[in-house]
């Protein structure tokens, strides 16, 4: 299994990307940026909320690497940067490469329990129930 000696090459990275990732705003921004760059009223369109408040979200997002904002003219759009998210999916497949490990042993332990009791139940003199 990988978990053990799995380094970062910066672990403040990961805690900044799951911070960011935390807040379901910030999740649908980063959605919608996977489409494509928007400027700050592009992304605050969707959402009951000012665009102070998404300039906040976007403040979060683009200290934890997750985007960047280009400067054209009088715009400053964003655009989504996916490689912390990259760096936080090879993080969590350790994790998944790890319960995939304990649900196989699982399954092999109960085949053996189950062909242990089928045995059993064979075998002359066993239990007839």
């Amino acid at each position: 299994m990988k978990l053990t000696g799995y380094e970062l090459a910066d672990p403040h990275q990961l805690d900044a990307t799951f911070a960011a990732l935390a807040d379901p705003t910030r999740r649908a921004i980063l959605t919608r940026l996977a489409a494509g760059e928007a400027t700050v009223r592009e992304l605050a369109a969707p959402f009951s909320m000012s665009q102070p408040a998404i300039s906040k979200h976007l403040k979060v997002l683009e200290r934890a690497g997750l985007i960047s904002r280009g400067r054209q003219a009088q715009r400053r759009p964003c655009r989504l940067r996916a490689e912390p998210l990259r760096v936080a999916t090879d993080w969590l497949a350790n994790y998944r490469d790890f319960w995939e490990e304990s649900y196989q042993r699982l399954d092999q332990l109960l085949g053996e329990v189950q062909r242990q009791q089928a045995a059993e139940i064979e075998r002359p003199g066993g239990n007839h129930e």
